[in-house]
């Protein structure tokens, strides 16, 4: 069984148990819904939203916040004499996919 999801811009394919770092989410309790379930699958069914499956939930829970890989941007203008070099680190949250519920 497996789901594709879409949240912060992004789509990921999901599995129930599987962690995954999905952009940053603000939830106290620790329990995260995502209701944007493009497709969904099942032993034997397979079913394709258009642009979303009607009734269909993944939820999880919230492991903990990390940071992701550092970008570097370094700009240079030639013969100005003039350099930029900074960097970003994203802020990410881990999820863990407690289960989907097909609709």
């Amino acid at each position: 069984m497996y789901a594709i999801i879409a949240t912060g811009g992004k789509q990921y394919k999901v599995q129930p148990g599987q962690v995954i770092d999905i952009e940053k989410v603000d939830d106290a309790d620790g329990k995260v819904v995502f209701d944007e379930v493009l497709l969904c699958s099942t032993d034997d069914d397979v079913k394709v939203g258009s642009p979303t499956v009607e009734g269909a939930r993944v939820t999880g829970e919230l492991v903990g916040q990390v940071k992701g890989d550092k970008v570097r941007v370094f700009k240079k203008r030639r013969r100005k004499d003039s350099q930029t070099s900074r960097g970003h680190r994203q802020v990410l949250s881990r999820v863990r996919i407690d289960d989907i519920q097909p609709g």
